[in-house]
């Protein structure tokens, strides 16, 4: 697994975040997120400029998991699967995984595993996992996926 495992502290800027939730296992329900809100792109293309990146957040301990993506203005408008919301970002603890979205819950577990052992103070906040690029036209070796780990 080609995973970065010192992090690197960075910024997640202020973002307007519009998302299908599911509570309850993440292997069943974030697939399911991911479904629903990818059936639901056409009508938000119509009312909002999409911002190509999509990204996940989501509490382990409560089960909660929310897929979604980052829009350039909130919506008056909202298919009724989804929830909008502007949330203010903040520090995270960045590990980088390249390849397949596949060797995610190993390099998630990998992550937690650095996390614990090292001196990082985590807020009670989401857990994020950022998309850098398009598995569409990205070959799936290739992909890029940002796990970001809200820091005090």
């Amino acid at each position: 697994m080609d995973l970065t495992e010192t992090p690197e502290i960075v910024t997640w800027p202020k973002t307007i975040y519009c998302y299908v939730e599911k509570v309850g296992p993440f292997q069943t329900n974030a697939p399911q997120a991911w479904k629903e809100l990818h059936e639901t792109l056409p009508s938000l293309s119509e009312q909002n400029k999409l911002t190509p990146n999509f990204f996940s957040r989501y509490k382990i301990e409560a089960s909660i998991y929310r897929a979604g993506v980052a829009l350039t203005a909130v919506l008056s408008k909202l298919p009724s699967q989804l929830r909008c919301e502007t949330f203010v970002g903040g520090q995270y603890a960045r590990f980088v995984l390249k390849g397949s979205y596949s060797q995610l819950p190993g390099a998630s577990s990998r992550v937690l595993e650095i996390v614990k052992t090292s001196k990082l103070q985590i807020r009670d906040d989401f857990f994020i996992e950022s998309y850098v690029n398009d598995p569409r036209t990205t070959r799936e070796e290739m992909l890029i996926t940002e796990i970001l780990i809200p820091t005090a």
